[in-house]
């Protein structure tokens, strides 16, 4: 079980809510890579995230963004972490992040993101555009699962 996100009831009203993906997967030479997305149209390195739907959990939301963006079909392995900054729009959002394993699908370029990359764990850190995402990795690499998918 994963657990949930609780937003305080004092949060802003205009707090825009979010959730994503770290993807891993075993290549074949058993090493885990990390999913990397590019979207052209904000010329940065990420990880894929959206915006929930109305009445959608921060879990369910990270699975459909995640199957959206890379038309990978993914299972949640555990809550990471949050990333929360002002919206380039001037609004507050936070960003719920799960570590996710790629059950089935071959990424497809789409209106939203133009390309992805598997890169080797010691490689992400350094391909990521924003320090936010840089940060949430360095959480997800102590994460003892990240570690054991390849055992």
């Amino acid at each position: 079980m994963t657990g949930e996100l609780i937003i305080p009831r004092d949060a802003p009203s205009d707090l825009i809510r979010a959730a994503g993906g770290i993807i891993m997967r075993v290549n074949a030479a058993g090493r885990t890579e990390i999913a990397c997305i590019y979207r052209e149209s904000r010329g940065d390195w990420t990880f894929p995230k959206g915006k929930l739907d109305a009445g959608e959990t921060f879990e369910r939301a990270a699975l459909r963004e995640v199957l959206e963006e890379t038309a990978m079909r993914c299972r949640v392995v555990r809550f990471i972490g949050t990333t929360n900054y002002t919206h380039r729009k001037g609004r507050p959002k936070i960003v719920a992040y799960y570590l996710m394993v790629v059950d089935d699908g071959d990424f497809e370029p789409n209106d939203e993101v133009d390309d992805l990359v598997w890169l080797p764990m010691d490689r992400v850190r350094e391909h990521l555009t924003w320090d936010r995402d840089q940060e949430l990795f360095d959480i997800a690499v102590t994460l003892p699962e990240i570690h054991s998918l390849a055992s």
